[in-house]
């Protein structure tokens, strides 16, 4: 899944490829050789993928055309405002018609989003970022698979049931059943995208990784992300130089000094090195923070999300801090979803044009009414977990995590009736 829609070479110089699908247009890098104008492609995340056969793209076109605007269609009607959707604070109202016009709030504009008491006030808010998300982004919504192959780690992140100190039973997959799995969800069940995530110093060495990606790329057609921590500038360099082409990795906060108390022994200029190397090499960024931290701030969030958009992510990725039971956090409270819909939904007032933003596995064990909240609070990506079930619940970062005993089939199935009823496409040629 994705269930990407071949699209048209149209242009192509260089490694740079102008691609069409029912009068969309994209661009999109293409490191493939054999692909020429005329030829029919799926793209994700800005990358061509892969080339199809013109008599089997044109019947994929043919069984998505009708449904296609279908679905726009009830998008567009669904994120539509209405003479109703005004607020009677004034100064809320002036932030959310500058917002509608392209204007981003202010940091002092941005804190008051935030701390909005009213539940009609809240959800104005929301309406207005997923208003901003079909005016930027159309009904795309990317569907991304996780594979975790390890949840080995050798940092004591305070909050993890995962970390080095836990008494987790450890797994490591084979070389053989990750590529097994991860050919089973591209080959048996479409997906397009991939991130192969673990704890970091997972038990494998930096050359194995890069190994195990390079083995994935040369049998399936697919855009990796990579998740194993902070691997150094050389292992994102062997890494990206195997075929990956995405980060997925977190700062979690932008406060340096909560960084220290969550992440014993390490620091958030480490962190942050990290992901600008990593861009600078051509990765694709998905990056973001922890909602709902103990000490953390509105300012602190709003600040989150502009350190965000500054490493140029691709993704914006956000969750509820949901600490394990037997972390040393484990007192504190989960934050309520309010509080996490009004990150997501000001992460799309700051950075409406270009941002994916993510409805997180945290996020959907926080509430069973995660996606359909978090799409109509101007997210636009969701991912599902293909990691065997026979290892998916000793990934155990919190205890039972959403779809932690469910088959692929079925997060499939859930996952494409509750984009067809938003009016969502599972569509993704990136920006």
């Amino acid at each position: 899944m994705c269930y990407t829609i071949p699209a048209l070479v149209e242009n192509i110089k260089n490694k740079s490829a102008t691609i069409s699908y029912f009068g969309e247009r994209k661009t999109a890098v293409c490191e493939l050789t054999n692909i020429a104008c005329g030829d029919y492609v799926y793209a994700q995340g800005g990358y061509i993928i892969e080339k199809l056969p013109p008599d089997e793209a044109k019947k994929i076109l043919i069984t998505w055309e009708d449904l296609f605007f279908q679905l726009q269609e009830l998008d567009a009607t669904r994120a539509a405002l209405g003479s109703a959707d005004i607020s009677s604070d004034d100064i809320l109202q002036g932030i959310l018609e500058r917002a509608r016009q392209g204007v981003i709030p202010s940091q002092s504009e941005a804190v008051k989003l935030l701390n909005l008491e009213s539940v009609a006030s809240r959800g104005l808010v929301r309406k207005t970022a997923n208003y901003l998300r079909q005016q930027y982004h159309k009904n795309s919504c990317c569907v991304h698979g996780i594979l975790e192959i390890s949840n080995y780690c050798v940092r004591n992140c305070a909050y993890c049931g995962i970390c080095a100190s836990s008494n987790v039973t450890r797994y490591r997959m084979s070389f053989t059943e990750i590529i097994n799995a991860a050919g089973e969800a591209i080959d048996k069940f479409g997906f397009k995208s991939l991130v192969l995530q673990s704890g970091q110093e997972c038990g494998y060495t930096i050359r194995e990784l890069a190994e195990i990606v390079a083995a994935i790329k040369a049998r399936f057609p697919v855009l990796i992300f990579v998740s194993f921590g902070e691997v150094g500038v050389e292992g994102l360099r062997q890494l990206y130089q195997a075929g990956a082409r995405g980060l997925l990795l977190r700062f979690e906060t932008s406060n340096a000094v909560l960084y220290e108390k969550l992440h014993p022994g390490y620091n958030l200029d480490s962190r942050l090195e990290h992901l600008k190397a990593a861009y600078a090499m051509g990765y694709l960024i998905a990056t973001g923070g922890l909602v709902g931290l103990p000490g953390q701030t509105e300012e602190d969030l709003v600040n989150d999300i502009l350190l965000t958009s500054s490493l140029h992510a691709e993704m914006f990725s956000f969750g509820p801090f949901l600490p394990h039971p037997a972390s040393c956090l484990a007192k504190y409270p989960k934050p309520l979803e309010q509080d996490v819909l009004g990150v997501l939904a000001l992460a799309r007032l700051m950075c409406a044009e270009k941002t994916k933003i993510l409805i997180t596995t945290a996020y959907e064990t926080l509430s069973s009414l995660a996606r359909e909240h978090g799409l109509m609070a101007g997210g636009n990506s969701i991912m599902i977990n293909v990691t065997p079930l026979k290892y998916r619940a000793l990934y155990n970062i919190y205890p039972h995590r959403a779809h932690e005993n469910e088959t692929v089939a079925l997060q499939i199935r859930q996952a494409l009736a509750e984009l067809k009823a938003l009016g969502r496409g599972p569509t993704d040629l990136g920006s």
